[in-house]
């Protein structure tokens, strides 16, 4: 009986890893439009930064100004143009602590962040990206964020 037990275990725990595996997999592959879209702006490639939107994809921030909440949107266009452009100094969203929820075709992908332009702290806050599995992959179709100066961690530690 403690044989069977045992092996009841094992094949549990092995189930569960290999779930893990793909949850994994899955999350991976939700992540690779994000990745891309920091990796252009990091090299200031416009085409890069654009294949990680649909379309249609919706922009908001989100912060305080003279002590009032404020929320802003922003164009595709517009954002391409400020993060895509070749300056001399790059542009380093550096990322961490992500939380990714999957259902079928639809993604949420919650992230700690902080901006640097070369080597020069900007501002923190949280990314909130929603993507859509469409028929060439994961694609964003939404990004708030939250910006501050104050308050901030720099990366993970």
């Amino acid at each position: 009986m403690r044989r069977f037990a045992l092996l009841a275990s094992c094949a549990l725990l092995c189930g569960a890893a290999s779930l893990a595996r793909a949850q994994s997999a899955e999350e991976q592959e939700v992540l690779k439009p994000i990745r891309r879209l920091f990796d252009g702006m990091r090299k200031a490639d416009s085409a890069m930064v654009r294949s990680a939107f649909h379309p249609d994809v919706s922009f908001m921030s989100t912060g305080v100004r003279d002590g009032q909440p404020v929320v802003r949107k922003e164009a595709l266009d517009g954002f391409v143009k400020m993060v895509g452009t070749p300056r001399p100094e790059i542009i380093d969203e550096r990322v961490w602590n992500e939380k990714v929820l999957v259902d079928g075709p639809l993604a949420s992908v919650w992230m700690d962040y902080a901006l640097f332009i070369g080597p020069r702290f900007s501002h923190c806050g949280v990314d909130a990206f929603q993507l859509a599995k469409i028929s060439d992959g994961w694609k964003i179709i939404a990004i708030a964020d939250t910006r501050r100066t104050e308050g901030c961690k720099q990366g993970p530690n």
